[in-house]
């Protein structure tokens, strides 16, 4: 692991060039932190008088700490908020990923963060909002680090067991290989936008129509300004074998991929993934767990998982249920989060009908409204 207290480089008014004509929101500055092999580890921090609740938000795959802007300047002045760019995504250098370690390299970018004594007093706790990719570090860092974290609360997350390739609620991988898991399932059609920097919506394949078909729910849409701004904020992140998506291996099992040993996507899959031990953790710090019933990426029928795209015959050669069935992503999560309430823990449940991947973005007041007694409830019993 990385040493618990990193090195606080500059912290700074952001007045960043990417900005897309839209004016820094006052109050958030830009805190650069030493990351692993002298890397540069960038963050966006919203500091406050006073003693308040210590809040940190981790962003998910294909997006940065900019994905969190418009929801700090909804929240209480008193808190202290921080949103670190994970290696390779934002403003934060493109480190080489470790894949094997699971989500363990942005556990470690995590920590280094809020090791910062200026941020986290010694001996002080924090709360962590973790979306998408980011509610599996979440989860992974409670696990690593339970003594450090306050509450949990996971946006539309991670499986527990990774993305795709497990069966039932247990997540027992389908191969044991992890064949059709990982960067070999990352449309290379979106990869190919990516490299081309494409800021249009004329491929269902760019950034900008992922974002607009898969992030948000039917009906849900941005500013054009924040449109812009996200578009730009994926287009910054690594790409290639060591970032996104990763490399990959043929396997003997349907469908011919599975995963490699480094980059974003391979961290995610189950035969490295698996945080369900966040279910002990669970039954010792409360958690609210949001998420949307439109949800096209976290679902019992995600349309990126190669189980369910392959009962759809999109997919060809698609081996069965029997084999390959859809991974129950949101059933998984549900059986992991019950056990820690069955276990004495708090679990406060909410599903935002019509929403897609981002409830945060798509109905900010109403999360605002969870958010907010659920951070301050957990603070004051921690005290």
């Amino acid at each position: 692991m990385c040493p618990s207290e990193p090195i606080v480089e500059r912290i700074a008014e952001r007045t960043t060039a990417s900005d897309t004509g839209r004016r820094p929101s006052p109050g958030i500055a830009d805190a650069a932190y030493v990351g692993p092999a002298g890397a540069r580890l960038h963050s966006l921090v919203r500091r406050a008088g006073g003693d308040g609740p210590v809040v940190c938000f981790i962003h998910g795959n294909l997006s940065s700490a900019r994905f969190f802007e418009p929801l700090f300047r909804s929240l209480p002045a008193s808190w202290h908020l921080v949103a670190p760019d994970l290696r390779g995504f934002g403003r934060s250098d493109a480190v080489p990923v470790d894949a094997t370690r699971g989500l363990g390299d942005f556990v470690d970018d995590v920590d280094r963060v809020l090791g910062d004594p200026t941020l986290v007093p010694a001996g002080g706790g924090v709360h962590l909002v973790g979306w998408s990719m980011g509610g599996g570090v979440a989860m992974a860092y409670a696990i690593a680090h339970p003594d450090k974290v306050v509450s949990v609360t996971l946006l539309a997350p991670l499986s527990p067991f990774g993305f795709g390739g497990t069966r039932g609620v247990e997540g027992i991988l389908c191969h044991d290989d992890g064949a059709g898991t990982g960067a070999g399932t990352v449309a290379a059609q979106l990869v190919q936008r990516l490299e081309q920097k494409d800021r249009t919506a004329e491929s269902d394949f760019s950034p900008r129509s992922v974002l607009r078909s898969l992030y948000l729910g039917p009906g849900s849409k941005l500013p054009a300004d924040l449109e812009d701004l996200f578009v730009d904020e994926i287009l910054l992140g690594g790409l290639g074998d060591d970032h996104y998506p990763g490399d990959q291996r043929t396997s003997e099992h349907w469908p011919g991929v599975a995963p490699g040993v480094r980059g974003v996507a391979n961290t995610m899959s189950p035969l490295y993934c698996n945080v369900s031990a966040f279910a002990d953790v669970a039954a010792a710090r409360p958690v609210l767990w949001v998420h949307g019933t439109e949800d096209l990426i976290v679902s019992d029928h995600s349309m990126l998982d190669l189980g369910h795209l392959g009962a759809l015959g999109v997919v060809p050669g698609w081996p069965g249920d029997e084999v390959f069935p859809a991974q129950p992503m949101v059933s998984q999560t549900r059986a992991i989060l019950h056990q820690g309430e069955e276990q004495g823990g708090t679990l406060v449940e909410a599903v935002f009908e019509g929403c897609g991947h981002s409830p945060h973005l798509e109905d900010e007041a109403h999360f605002v409204d969870l958010l907010e007694p659920f951070v301050e409830t957990a603070e004051a019993r921690a005290q």
